[in-house]
């Protein structure tokens, strides 16, 4: 929508909020763009659209006729407060503000781009110490999710181009279900109409923007769950209780399944399907011994096995020059007219409720650049109730870095939101939630505020919303020892968000420091360090402690699901043993050539690969810049065989060695 539109909108909203009520005729004779239509039909049809995009942006537009004449119509702007207006304590509007931050404005669609905007409306102020202490969460934010998050709400198929593991891409045709999070990454699951079937689709991989299509045919299952849907995949009828010996406090994903003792050396996990228990035994190999079941710990040694052979001598790198480079899909959202008029409306509603802001604190509210704040306030300038005169037009000043805005009371308003903006912020809420600690109250009536702000009808098609960590504590109660996991790594996290909270002014404040113990996934044993915890970020699935390191003497960065325990202050502080076998330290240096397969794909995208070039038979080759040493030689690991690294030739001789040691384990009788 161009400026021009964007002023009109804002005219027509001003008119009608600055009086009682105003009727049709007189609205078209004082709007110019109506009154200079070419035609009534043009005027109604523009007005109409404008209706439409008011109603969208959330404004309470009400049409009433005339008791005494049918032909005279009316509009107002509603006054009365309403249910869909969301009533947050300051508490639960700072954790939603934190959930906005999640999204990359830059990438995400309209939907994540509007909602910060929408929260600034309400009027509220954040609680700074309590923001201080919400995780900084991240969400996979892709310009797809928008369209894709309202075929859901509104019940209408999509069309979009998909490139599947196989290499090629496709176009599909599909009417969307569920659009959800699992593990950090956006998925789509719904019924395919040219297969005849239910299909799921990262969306990462869907290569153009989704066109909407017509109305959904297929029934929409009653509950569907991107779990469920994703375990399916990996689902067998061999299945068993897989028993490891296990290296102490290594090996931590399995041990929360198990709910194993930290330095317990004999692990038993739960009842798995064969192909999900391979992939999590290896991708914690180099820790473990699977004892049991006796078949499949052959499979395991024969994996382990094919990987150093594959990794012997010199990659075959000849397949990388004949490969077709593939080019990024180059999908790009630009700012719809209800999101830059979402974000005008805002920008006044949090001025006048402040009297006045510095211009560098608005900026950074919304997320915008000051030259961009500065071209809002311009449009503002120019706008205003056109049913009067100049002296009633909206007032913004921005001089000597302060702004001030008056005469614009129509503005002044929470906006509401709509079920896909809900959706977005339930995603933010749900990236912070696993580093949620003291602020897991707070979190769960935010959204159940969210939820109740939402029509019956856009509830029942909004994705079925993970489980708490609450509710999976509660539901892993009837094991103890999986009780006990959870409650050390809430005992963990509350402690870190003490410290967090606790004055860090005074270079002593004791409070403000924790001594842990560190299982690092690079090397053997642990790590005792003395940390001063500075804040929790939360990227994917995975949330991270940045801190300052006594022992290393500067800041590093800790997963929050390796601090193995909260130790006394006077523990020595002491650094793992360096162990045996090859270095996984740190970054590798320069470039990494890998050969996928199919399987295996995914390999290259959680590495975010600098360049992909596609093969014969779907094989991908794909290069990575400076990856994490000790994650890659896992990953690796972990596909089975359908990853080969092919340059550099260290990193290949490391994989060789460390396949080599563990299936070593695996064949000694």
């Amino acid at each position: 929508m161009a400026s021009k539109s964007v002023e009109r909108l804002l005219n027509v909203i001003m008119t009608i909020g600055s009086r009682r009520r105003i009727d049709r005729a007189k609205l078209f004779a004082v709007i110019p763009d109506y009154a200079r239509a070419t035609s009534e039909q043009a005027a109604e049809r523009m007005f109409e659209r404008d209706k439409a995009a008011i109603l969208e942006l959330g404004l309470p537009l009400v049409t009433d006729r005339d008791v005494l004449d049918e032909n005279t119509v009316y509009y107002r702007i509603d006054a009365a407060e309403s249910g869909a207006v969301l009533d947050l304590s300051t508490q639960e509007y700072t954790v939603l503000l934190a959930a906005s931050r999640a999204w990359d404005d830059a990438a995400a669609g309209g939907a994540a781009r509007r909602v910060r905007s929408k929260l600034l409306s309400l009027g509220h102020d954040a609680d700074p110490d309590l923001l201080r202490r919400t995780p900084r969460g991240a969400v996979e934010s892709l310009p797809v999710l928008s369209p894709l998050l309202e075929a859901v709400t509104s019940a209408r198929s999509v069309r979009f181009t998909y490139r599947g593991t196989q290499g090629a891409p496709a176009e599909r045709f599909v009417e969307p279900w569920v659009v959800g999070v699992h593990d950090g990454h956006w998925y789509v699951h719904g019924w395919d109409r040219d297969r005849y079937a239910p299909r799921l689709f990262r969306a990462s991989r869907i290569e153009s923007f989704p066109v909407e299509g017509p109305p959904a045919l297929e029934p929409r299952p009653e509950r569907t769950e991107l779990a469920t849907v994703l375990d399916a995949l990996q689902d067998s009828d061999d299945r068993a209780r897989a028993v490891l010996e296990a290296a102490p406090f290594k090996a931590l994903a399995l041990r929360d399944r198990a709910g194993a003792p930290l330095e317990a050396t004999r692990i038993t996990l739960p009842d798995l399907p064969r192909p999900a228990a391979r992939r999590l035994l290896l991708a914690n190999i180099r820790w473990l011994e699977l004892v049991e079941p006796a078949a499949w710990r052959a499979e395991v040694a024969e994996v382990l096995a094919n990987i150093a052979v594959a990794h012997e001598g010199e990659g075959d790198t000849s397949g990388i020059a004949a490969g077709a480079v593939r080019t990024a899909p180059r999908i790009r959202t630009t700012p719809t007219g209800n999101d830059t008029l979402s974000r005008l409306i805002s920008e006044a509603s949090y001025v006048m409720s402040r009297g006045e802001v510095d211009l560098d604190e608005l900026s950074s509210a919304l997320g915008i650049s000051e030259k961009q704040l500065i071209t809002d306030l311009q449009v503002l300038f120019v706008c205003g109730d056109m049913g009067t005169g100049w002296e009633d037009f909206i007032e913004a000043e921005w001089e000597h870095g302060v702004v001030r805005v008056r005469n614009a009371e129509p503005l002044r308003r929470a906006l509401r939101l709509s079920a896909v903006e809900i959706t977005a912020l339930l995603a933010g809420l749900a990236a912070l939630e696993p580093s949620a600690g003291d602020t897991e109250g707070i979190v769960a009536s935010a959204r159940a505020k969210l939820l109740a702000g939402v029509t019956e009808q856009a509830r029942s098609d909004e994705p079925v919303e993970p489980p708490t960590r609450a509710e999976l504590a509660e539901a892993a109660s009837v094991d103890e020892m999986a009780s006990r996991t959870a409650d050390r790594a809430e005992s963990i996290l509350a402690a870190v968000q003490q410290a967090i909270q606790a004055d860090d002014s005074a270079e002593e404040a004791v409070g403000s420091r924790l001594t842990i113990r560190y299982s690092s996934v690079d090397r053997p044993g642990t790590s005792v360090r003395r940390i001063r915890p500075l804040r929790i970020e939360t990227d994917g699935s995975r949330s991270y402690l940045l801190a300052d390191c006594e022992l290393a003497g500067a800041q590093r960065r800790f997963r929050l699901d390796r601090i193995v325990e909260i130790l006394p202050d006077d523990t020595p502080q002491a650094r793992p043993d360096a162990g045996e076998g090859p270095s996984l330290g740190g970054r590798l240096d320069g470039e990494v050539w890998l050969r996928l397969d199919p399987p295996g794909q995914w390999v290259a995208e959680s590495f975010g690969a600098a360049e992909m070039r596609d093969g014969d038979d779907g094989v991908l080759y794909a290069r990575l810049d400076r990856p994490v040493r000790a994650a890659l030689v896992d990953a690796v690991l972990e596909s089975s065989g359908a990853v080969e690294v092919l340059s550099p030739a260290d990193l290949r001789n490391t994989i060789v060695t460390v396949a080599q040691v563990a299936g070593a384990r695996h064949t000694q009788q």
